[in-house]
């Protein structure tokens, strides 16, 4: 430890701090509108999927993959794709995923079998997954300056949150007017553009031979791949195969993983990045509030369709108040807070707390409820918009403080694996909820129409019911590990042929 104190590590990256690239802000543009890609496209294609089940014959089991492949494939490769990041140099690596993400997409709007669009799908997880940490790695060493920082995390994080419920619309905007498969072609061009933007972006180089932890790959990215997959298939119960193998195996995998990570000399995840309390409940922050957020864009678009009988594109602009109340959450409150001294903590934690108050008012939901809309959907959208939009910008600030420019990318994929594992794991959690909640109505109410629509909505508010429960627990998480001081930097351990911060 004293050797790392003594170090010349430490001082690297000043030079960097004290003079910022002058095309930032073209940078911040550039990977706005990558990030935008990668969340829109986790949301897409729901309105979508009607459409696509009907054109290439799947099956009720089966649909649920063409969301479930992208976020297998984006949440266990996370990890993986931003140590390669700090490795290989994040702008060629942003430009290989943009690239890539371009041509899964074609493929699937291509897709001749319900298969195809599924290997389509899984091949733009991976690809977001190598593009996404490598955006946000880029964008903490673009602005060192805290203050600039802080309205760069503001854009980013309202790209984050409100991108999902833009792409709701979008998809019902495309499928009405053209067809589901323009859901996929649209990527093609917004990330040519984007590549065309990385051009903008400053180039970074690897100094010396890029070493990869590939035992710990295996194990992490294989761990949360059978966890994510098993709550995927747990909506069919919890002791239908494959789910009471996979359970354990992921278990024991992520385990073996934190062994292997705490005894290597260039682990894929570093521990000491975890070790600070501040930075595991940023993290919390970050990655729980999806579970309610994933949950609530898939139960409110079967409510506004099948319960309320609305249109593709009168479902999308449904949605708007949520994704511009995450905008103005995460750009204007929260960046006004953080400027006026308002502690981290004390924001997230009063943020959520108001998100769970949106939460709750859908609770109430009925299927025949008068004036739904004005009554219970906007207030409540507004709530939770704002919500999360206050947390999400603060938290990604909190947990990218004090981290060493070579090991941003594997932060930033940290931030980014928590969004989409916490939003995968709870999307499969809250789905099995609900269905067994409305069987279990089914069951003590008979089997009519009006009951079968009942049941259907109390499955919903059930799941939700949940979804409120969660935030309030991570306020209390985020209160109890968010202390009043800055996080510390994680000094990495100096040790025989480790390669050099990517600058």
């Amino acid at each position: 430890m004293a050797a790392a104190a003594r170090g010349p590590a430490p001082t690297v990256p000043r030079p960097e701090a004290v003079a910022p690239d002058p095309r930032r802000w073209w940078g911040l543009a550039v990977i706005g509108l990558a990030q935008l890609l990668v969340v829109l496209d986790a949301t897409v294609v729901n309105i979508a999927l009607p459409s696509a089940q009907r054109d290439l014959g799947m099956s009720d089991t089966d649909r649920q993959w063409v969301v479930t492949a992208y976020t297998l494939a984006f949440g266990g490769l996370l990890l993986l794709g931003g140590r390669i990041a700090d490795l290989a140099g994040r702008r060629r690596l942003l430009a290989l995923g943009l690239a890539g993400f371009a041509l899964a997409s074609a493929w699937g709007g291509l897709a001749p079998d319900a298969g195809s669009l599924f290997a389509a799908r899984a091949l733009q997880g991976a690809f977001a997954a190598l593009l996404a940490p490598a955006a946000l790695s880029l964008l903490t060493t673009l602005f060192p300056e805290p203050a600039e920082r802080a309205r760069a995390f503001g854009v980013y994080g309202a790209l984050s949150g409100g991108g999902a419920a833009a792409g709701l619309l979008a998809g019902g905007v495309l499928t009405e007017y053209l067809d589901w498969r323009w859901c996929l072609f649209v990527n093609v061009p917004l990330a040519a553009l984007a590549l065309a933007g990385c051009l903008l972006l400053p180039r970074d180089h690897r100094a010396g031979p890029a070493r990869l932890d590939l035992p710990g790959a295996l194990l992490g990215c294989g761990g949360l791949l059978a966890l994510v997959y098993a709550f995927a298939e747990a909506e069919g119960g919890w002791t239908e195969p494959p789910v009471p193998l996979l359970l354990p195996a992921g278990l024991v995998l992520l385990l073996a993983f934190v062994a292997v990570e705490r005894r290597g000399t260039h682990p894929l995840l570093p521990p000491r990045l975890l070790a600070d309390r501040r930075r595991g409940g940023a993290f919390l922050a970050v990655g729980l509030p999806q579970v309610g957020l994933f949950g609530l864009f898939l139960f409110l678009t079967y409510y506004l369709q099948e319960v309320l009988g609305l249109s593709p594109v009168v479902t999308g602009l449904a949605f708007l108040p949520l994704s511009a109340a995450m905008g103005v959450g995460a750009t204007v409150v929260a960046g006004r807070a953080l400027r006026r001294g308002v502690p981290a903590r004390t924001l997230i934690v009063a943020a959520l707390t108001v998100a769970a108050l949106g939460m709750a008012l859908l609770t109430g939901l009925e299927p025949d409820t008068a004036h739904v809309y004005l009554t219970r959907l906007l207030p409540a959208q507004l709530l939770i918009g704002l919500g999360i939009g206050c947390t999400m910008m603060p938290a990604m600030i909190t947990a990218s403080e004090g981290v060493a420019p070579g090991e941003a990318g594997v932060t930033a994929a940290i931030v980014n694996s928590a969004q989409q594992v916490g939003g995968s794991l709870g999307l499969a959690l809250l789905s099995t909820v609900s269905t067994t909640a409305a069987h279990t109505y089914l069951v003590h109410h008979g089997g009519s129409g009006a009951d079968r629509a009942a049941a259907t909505v109390h499955g919903y508010t059930t799941a939700i019911t949940a979804s409120t429960f969660v935030l309030l627990l991570t306020a209390a998480l985020v209160w109890g590990l968010l202390g009043a001081g800055p996080v510390k930097s994680p000094a990495p351990r100096p040790s025989p042929g480790a390669p050099p911060p990517v600058r």
